[in-house]
Formats: structure tokens, C-alpha cells, sequence
């Protein structure tokens, strides 16, 4: 279109066409109970007024805050798993970063099952235990996809709960996820869950049956789109 003087001024952009929110970090925790002879995972029901996935049964997890960078912790992240997260996130990415990620998996699982990962302490506000991050391993990563209301960049690890010392009788519902509960990963019929809870429970499914004991540093897959489909990386 053109203005006073005959210059032509640039065509409005539609609302449907800005540009697509910048995943934030997040991590989410499968956390493992092999105690009865098949593997079940934790998982709660998103509270239905949540813009995210709203009603949908997920992993405790929500995004990376600030304050992750300065919790302090028991025992630190395993070597081979620091170096996966080092491939993930750029060899420039500051280590505060990747151990922050884990630590924010373990602060989640705390606030949303209200179970925690590492012996007793002060120091950590909010928090009445230092986590214990060496037994974390990592599993996937995911990219939200452009058009959703929330995007996040998720990094998933897994985590045993007879090497953490965890109860599974111990978990209690929180307003952040509601009807806690151990899902067999082999049968996930009696909840809903978002599409990438599927692929994700996929890959686990794939490494269990690969290696039962989750070892550290393996390959991890890394799901995101380009062009409009779906991609598997491996990291």
C-alpha cells in the first residue's frame, strides 16, 4: 500500500503468521519402580485449568527457573550424563546450565509428588533436602512444536526408585499434578496422555527392553519438527 509522497509502505502482518514463541528449558523425571517384577512409572494428571496439556497424565517436570542455577546439591551429575547433555545443548552451553537442568527434575518431583531425592539439609530455599543428581540418567529430549500456547526445549532423565531410596507409597498429590499414580510401562490404557508422553514412554519401553538397567551415557534421542513433520534425532 502506499502513504503521502508515493512512498510504499510495508503490508500489515497477519496475527496467524508472528513468529513462533523460543523454547525455555525444562526437565521432566520418569521416575521407576522395579520392585514387583515389571516397570512402573510415576505420572500425574495436569490440573484441567493449566494452559499446557491441560488434563493429561505427564512426568513431575515443568521448566528450568533462575533459581536452579544456585541450589545446592549432595552429589553431582554423572560424567557420561553431563557429556550427553554437553552434545544436546552446545559445547558452549555453561556446565551451571546442564547441572541445572537436572537439578530443575529433581526440584519438580519434589514440589509435584512431593518426594525427595537426596539426604536432609538446609541451604536450598523451599527445599528441606540437598538432591542427589548421580544416579540420573538421560533419557530423550523434545521440542515443543511452533503454534502452542507454552513451548519447551524438555530434557527427560530416568531414575530408579530402589538406587534413590524412595517409597512409592510415599507420593502425594499437589495442585500441580493430581491422581498420582505407578503406570505399568508396558500398559498405559487407563490414562490420557500427550503425544510425546507416548513417544517418550516409547523410548524408554525400547531401552528397557535393550538393557534393563539404564545405562549411563547411551545415545539419546531427540525429537523436534522441521518443515512441518515430525524428526528423531539421536545426541
Amino acid at each position: 500500500m502506499t502513504g503521502t509522497g508515493g512512498r510504499s509502505l510495508p503490508a500489515p502482518v497477519p496475527l496467524d503468521t508472528k513468529r513462533s514463541l523460543r523454547p525455555r528449558d525444562a526437565a521432566s523425571i520418569m521416575l521407576l519402580d522395579r520392585a514387583e517384577g515389571s516397570v512402573r512409572v510415576l505420572m500425574g494428571r495436569r490440573n484441567k485449568a493449566h494452559v499446557f496439556m491441560p488434563d493429561l497424565h505427564v512426568f513431575p517436570g515443568g521448566r528450568r527457573d533462575a533459581t536452579d542455577y544456585r541450589l545446592l546439591f549432595s552429589s553431582d551429575i554423572h560424567p557420561a550424563v553431563l557429556e550427553r547433555l554437553r552434545v544436546a545443548c552446545g559445547a558452549k552451553a555453561p556446565e551451571s546450565r546442564l547441572r541445572a537442568i537436572a537439578l530443575a527434575a529433581l526440584r519438580e518431583l519434589h514440589e509435584e509428588a512431593s518426594i525427595a531425592i537426596g539426604p536432609q539439609g538446609c541451604g536450598n530455599t523451599g527445599m528441606s533436602f540437598l538432591p542427589d543428581l548421580e544416579k540420573l540418567r538421560y533419557m530423550a529430549r523434545a521440542i515443543t512444536p511452533p503454534g502452542h500456547p507454552r513451548r519447551f526445549d524438555t530434557h527427560f532423565f530416568a531414575l530408579f526408585t530402589d538406587e534413590a531410596g524412595v517409597n512409592p507409597k510415599d507420593i502425594r498429590d499437589s495442585r500441580e499434578l493430581e491422581d498420582l499414580r505407578w503406570i505399568d510401562v508396558n500398559d498405559v490404557s487407563a490414562v490420557r496422555l500427550p503425544d510425546i508422553t507416548r513417544v517418550i514412554l516409547s523410548e524408554l519401553r525400547a531401552s528397557l527392553q535393550a538393557d534393563a538397567s539404564l545405562p549411563f551415557g547411551k545415545p539419546v534421542p531427540f525429537h523436534y519438527m522441521r518443515h512441518g513433520r515430525m524428526i528423531r534425532d539421536l545426541l
